[in-house]
């Protein structure tokens, strides 16, 4: 029988706080590094990334020839035609030059897509210190980049600022295997309350190199002033309203404010309730524990205005009139309508670290890890709860409003790079059609990012972040898993396993897909005979 021990009340698939265990959050304050605090506190921050030894480029000229376009703009595929690189631009798509000196990569039977966006994304976080080493990052960025992923917004930065900086800054500089990093900071909530503080904060984070802000837990006062500053400032911001803080602001209220996305659904139901102001919470519920948690937000969707009705089209056509961005992960919480799907799925053997896959185990101490007595009942909840909330994400989309893909990965049975292309399978259950997924993937990750004049689609003058595969991603996405998909060959008999990503181009950077893949099943390998 497990005692009940306290998960960290975190708001969001984050960073673990570790204040239950008597010491201090892992946040970022001004003059002090929550990277250094955790240290003191017992749990070492892993090294930064090694200098890049993997990849070839950018070149002077690359030609890609004879592939299949699928540009991230809506468009169908079209080909086969020849993407023209040099640098890390794309100068030119159609006819292949006559140029003797260009590097080639032939296309034929390949399919290329613009870099994929995982615009929810922690490149680790200190609660896994507490049952073994924390993942490296070295690790975590060969699995993004082994799976197209060649940008992602870092919700929290919880190895420490400026541990995360530092990453972005030798990426950018094409120093490392990693994808390009946009870094929001963690307001600490719990800490500053007031509008003055919140906005020093956020100034000196900005100072710091923060491009963006991640909020979980505010008062309504710091909450507006941290949209404010934050729009002052430039930078984004990203939130997921915390169930203590969800009556008093929930979405529509920070869309107001001038947030730019809502991560996961959270403070969604809530802003379409007709008959409640708060969600119907048993007497014995406790926040504090995860199951009493998650079990419950399994039931909230229902209680919110249905499908058509006046409320939701309400709050629908306003967040879209504010041009408001939804970050659903739906992936992250697939767990709870099928907790032995996420358990068992057949990638970890090979590539989930030890202490990876322990941290996902149950245990009480630690946040995510919450499937003590997980039911039957609990399972129809959460599949109604999908149900709800796929049909509102899609109707969102349907309507004009933009829809991106985040995976939330290292949490919950979900491992970095495979968990993004699980949430590709799930917006495409919600209703999308492919092209859609591959444009919420891209163009739209980019568009949150206000980057889309740089990546986002394969149109000449952009960044060269590509992906090639050699399997049609629109008929199957399942082609895009590292460890591909069975297929099998009718004229023989046999079944084979196909796909995977074959190449993940970055910055014009060419990395070979299945190479990463090895690295990191090395790595594994290497920590399961210590």
């Amino acid at each position: 029988m497990i005692k009940f021990i306290p998960a960290v009340v975190t708001t969001c698939v984050v960073a673990i706080s570790l204040s239950a265990y008597g010491q201090q959050p892992n946040i970022v304050l001004p003059g002090e590094e929550g990277a250094a605090r955790a240290v003191r506190n017992g749990i070492p921050i892993p090294a930064q990334a090694p200098n890049r030894n993997r990849g070839n480029g950018p070149f002077d000229t690359l030609i890609i020839e004879n592939v299949m376009l699928i540009d991230g703009e809506g468009s169908p595929p079209r080909g086969p035609t020849s993407i023209v690189v040099e640098g890390d631009r794309i100068r030119s798509i159609g006819a292949s030059p006559d140029m003797a000196n260009a590097e080639r990569i032939n296309g034929t039977g390949m399919y290329a897509l613009p870099g994929f966006i995982d615009s929810h994304t922690h490149i680790g976080n200190t609660g896994q210190g507490l049952t073994g080493p924390i993942t490296p990052p070295e690790y975590v960025f060969k699995l993004w980049l082994a799976h197209g992923i060649t940008t992602i917004r870092e919700v929290g930065s919880g190895m420490g600022l400026d541990w995360t900086v530092a990453h972005r800054e030798r990426s950018d500089a094409g120093e490392i295997t990693a994808p390009r990093i946009v870094v929001h900071s963690m307001f600490p909530g719990d800490s500053i309350t007031t509008a003055d503080a919140a906005r020093a904060w956020v100034q000196e984070v900005h100072r710091r190199g923060a491009q963006g802000v991640k909020l979980r837990y505010a008062t309504e006062a710091a909450t507006q002033a941290i949209y404010d500053t934050t729009s002052e400032l430039g930078m984004g911001t990203s939130n997921h309203h915390d169930q203590r803080s969800v009556y008093s602001v929930n979405v529509l209220d920070s869309a107001r404010m001038g947030l730019d996305s809502m991560e996961h659904w959270y403070g969604l139901p809530e802003s379409l309730f007709t008959d409640r102001t708060i969600q119907d919470y048993p007497p014995d519920y406790n926040y504090s524990d995860e199951q009493w948690r998650f079990g419950q937000a399994g039931r909230l969707w229902q209680q919110a205005a249905p499908p058509g009705s006046d409320k939701w089209n309400e709050v629908r056509d306003e967040l879209i009139e504010l041009n408001f961005t939804l970050s659903p992960t739906f992936t992250i919480y697939e767990a709870n309508r099928d907790v032995m799907r996420a358990r068992d799925a057949e990638w970890h053997a090979t590539y989930t670290l030890p202490a990876l896959q322990q941290f996902f185990m149950p245990d009480p101490r630690l946040h995510g890890s919450y499937h003590f007595d997980w039911t039957t009942a609990d399972e129809v909840a959460w599949r109604e709860n999908f149900r709800l909330w796929m049909q509102f994400v899609n109707d969102y989309k349907n309507n004009g409003g933009r829809v991106v893909a985040g995976s939330d990965a290292g949490f919950i049975f979900k491992l970095f790079g495979f968990a993004y292309i699980r949430e590709l399978e799930l917006l495409q259950e919600a209703g999308f059609h492919p092209l859609e997924v591959i444009q919420a993937a891209t163009l739209n990750g980019a568009e949150l990012l206000e980057m889309e004049s740089e990546i986002g689609s394969l149109l000449p003058g952009k960044k060269a972040d590509i992906v090639l595969v050699e399997e049609n991603p629109v008929a199957n996405f399942k082609v895009l898993y590292g460890t591909g998909h069975m297929q099998l060959d009718r004229d023989t008999g046999e079944l084979n396993r196909v796909g995977g990503v074959a190449y993940t181009i970055k910055d014009g950077i060419v990395f070979d897909a299945k190479e990463l893949l090895e690295d990191v099943a090395s790595m594994v390998r290497t920590a399961k005979d210590q």
